[in-house]
């Protein structure tokens, strides 16, 4: 049992790192397009931005073997319909408040609903594509295709660099073969944290010989910083990507092997644990609070990223507490009976990271 629970407690962590990358990203843009300047957030995406992604999916698999097995009913209310919901909601409130009630267009409103149901909306194309990813496994497996063989097309697309135009296709074909592995390597990189968890002084030093690395594939000629778009150098050439972003997503896994390790690191690993509740809810009030400090006459890019960052880490987090105590609107971050499969039966949330 307690094995059991310092593997979650690590994935939690190592879900607490990814979701707080994904929020930095998006302050640092979003401040750098309103203020025209770059802050220290830009450099840490910079360097981030070869695993930041891939690293979020390759843990997403990491239980899938656990379900994989179950029922179609079953499986598809736990791997797709439990994401398809969170996206359905949160897409009609993103969609609503900030097209129809801020925008004031309620026809726009419904086209980009509309639109919504066959191409990702925004950051939530994440938890769209989870549930994608989850239904094209699920097909693999019932097909019995061979694994090597999936990851073999999978690596393909990645290094192809599709653009059809279709965000949908394009975001399949750039991350599916990082989820894909997290299923197929999940019991090597559990092997890798325990390793990494019993040999402290060595996985650091791993660790440092990766950042450095990573750093010169980032930061050579052909990159490129500005306030709104990063251009890795080397690190952004086929093949080149594709191994620097698994090489990062293990890092990620060696280091929150280690910092489960370090009390003071718990609140890191709590997040973690409500990355989910992160996810859906931080853009609104990141929009809010980069807007009033904008307003207020303050533009230090350094400062309005932390703060922005801040405010919009902690308030999903707060709405969620505020849910969880008055009993009123849970369904936000916790899916209701009614939208579950017939025959299925629903599971509590805090079981959720070992599937």
């Amino acid at each position: 049992m307690a094995e059991a629970k310092q593997r979650l407690d690590w994935v939690d962590m190592a879900k607490g790192l990814s979701i707080f990358l994904v929020v930095i990203m998006y302050c640092a843009s979003s401040v750098g397009e309103d203020t025209g300047q770059t802050g220290f957030l830009h450099w840490t995406i910079a360097f981030a931005m070869p695993f930041r992604m891939p690293e979020f999916f390759l843990i997403s698999g990491l239980f899938l073997s656990q379900v994989i097995d179950r029922p179609w009913r079953a499986y598809a209310d736990r791997r797709i319909v439990h994401y398809f919901y969170f996206y359905a909601l949160w897409a009609v409130i993103h969609i609503v408040f900030k097209v129809a009630l801020v925008g004031r267009d309620p026809g726009g409103a419904l086209t980009y609903l509309a639109w919504a149901v066959v191409e990702p909306y925004g950051v939530l194309w994440f938890i769209y594509m989870l549930g994608i990813f989850g239904l094209t496994s699920k097909l693999l497996h019932q097909i019995k295709a061979p694994f090597w063989g999936v990851l073999i097309v999978g690596a393909a697309l990645q290094m192809a660099s599709v653009h059809t135009g279709s965000y949908l296709i394009d975001q399949f074909c750039a991350y599916f073969v990082y989820f894909y592995a997290g299923y197929v390597f999940a019991p090597m990189i559990f092997r890798l944290a325990d390793w990494a968890s019993d040999n402290v002084a060595a996985a650091l030093g791993l660790l440092a010989g990766w950042a450095v690395i990573n750093a010169v594939l980032v930061f050579t000629p052909g990159f490129r910083l500005d306030p709104v778009h990063i251009q890795m150098g080397w690190a952004a050439l086929p093949g080149v990507h594709l191994l620097a972003a698994l090489a990062g997503a293990l890092a990620i896994c060696v280091a929150s092997a280690l910092l489960v390790h370090l009390p003071w690191m718990n609140w890191l690993r709590w997040m973690g644990g409500k990355s989910l509740v992160v996810y859906v809810a931080f853009v609104l009030p990141m929009g809010i609070a980069r807007t009033l400090l904008l307003a207020a006459g303050i533009h230090e890019p350094n400062l309005v990223s932390l703060v922005v960052m801040v405010v919009a880490i902690v308030s999903p987090l707060v709405l969620w507490w505020i849910t969880e105590k008055i009993g009123f609107g849970k369904f936000l971050f916790a899916r209701p009976a009614w939208a579950h499969l017939p025959g299925t039966r629903p599971v509590k949330t805090v079981a959720a990271p070992a599937e």
